[in-house]
């Protein structure tokens, strides 16, 4: 079990209570911050929200309630965060997907990516685990790059779904080995790496947790990681950097966004609070558990991301032809 599922007992006590820390008189905030989490209770995104913003509050003093809306990829969630005050009482947990990913695979964005947001802190990034099964014939990169070049669309790729960071990070690394791959997409990672390991599909970018167990029971092999630096929690398996593919980085990134026009000071004060929180042992462990990187950095570093992300997955979506109606 993950250190996050381990959590998720403790954690919705704290989403019952509505609250995460006592509220504290002070110009900001000058009330309860309301956190938007664009996903479900008790996913990913919803989990780090929680094992973020409590030390934020421990830090500050400050009275968070954090609000579910999921929907639309996450776009539902932040378009909340676009369309509410710039006072710094409504804040938003954003990710790849929904600031660099949907721009171009949604037709109708009811916000924009680039504008309508402060950002305001990375929290984490997390890459993917290029998987395919035990059993089968393929140790390394090399060896499944030679594959699909013998035979272009006989490497076939799961995903989670069309259209997410797994799936176009796949379609990345096709365009940059110049080879032809099939996807095949799945409704969720546990169906798809099911595949993967009984060998009814080839290979599958998939994220670390979801991977570790079918590694420790044999039934995957692991044999690339697309972050710029090995993983702490697979320390054996090799970079697609290292691989041959210099400087190839594909990783879903995680942070604080407000509304447009957010005040510069609550933007500074959050900032610092949570860059402050990402240094604690406990908080850092967590995140390394779940094989993300804990990130902090000014709010500027975070926007140059975004900039940054947003052309590039654009393009995967491009390249892949995927459209979500």
């Amino acid at each position: 079990m993950s250190a996050f599922r381990k959590l998720l007992p403790a954690l919705a006590g704290l989403a019952l209570a509505g609250v995460l820390a006592p509220a504290f008189a002070q110009t900001y905030p000058a009330g309860p911050i309301k956190l938007i989490v664009p996903f479900p209770p008790a996913g990913g995104t919803d989990v780090l929200s929680r094992v973020t913003a409590q030390p934020v509050a421990e830090i500050t003093k400050w009275n968070f309630v954090i609000e579910n809306h999921p929907g639309a990829g996450g776009n539902i969630g932040l378009d909340i965060v676009a369309k509410a005050k710039p006072d710094g009482l409504t804040v938003g947990l954003a990710q790849t997907s929904n600031l660099a990913i949907n721009p171009t695979l949604y037709p109708n964005m009811p916000y924009n990516a680039l504008k309508d947001f402060t950002p305001i802190a990375l929290v984490a990034s997390q890459p993917m685990v290029l998987v395919v099964g035990a059993n089968g014939p393929y140790k390394n990169l090399a060896q499944l790059v030679a594959a699909a070049k013998a035979k272009p669309d006989s490497i076939t790729m799961a995903s989670a779904g069309t259209g997410t960071v797994g799936h176009l990070g796949g379609v990345m690394f096709a365009n940059r080995a110049g080879v032809k791959i099939l996807h095949v997409p799945y409704k969720g990672a546990s169906a798809a790496l099911t595949d993967v390991a009984s060998g009814e599909v080839v290979m599958d970018f998939a994220t670390p947790s979801s991977v570790v167990p079918l590694l420790q029971a044999k039934k995957l092999r692991a044999i690339a990681v697309t972050s710029a630096q090995r993983l702490p929690m697979l320390p054996d398996v090799p970079t697609v950097s290292e691989s041959g593919y210099k400087d190839f980085v594909a990783e879903d990134w995680k942070g604080y966004v407000g509304p447009a026009g957010m005040p510069a000071d609550a933007v500074k004060r959050f900032n610092a609070a949570v860059n402050e929180a990402l240094k604690r042992p406990e908080i850092r462990k967590k995140l390394l558990d779940e094989g993300s990187t804990p990130m902090g950095g000014t709010p500027e570093v975070f926007a140059a991301l975004i900039k940054k992300d947003n052309p590039r997955w654009g393009q995967a979506v491009r390249d892949s032809g995927a459209k979500v109606e």
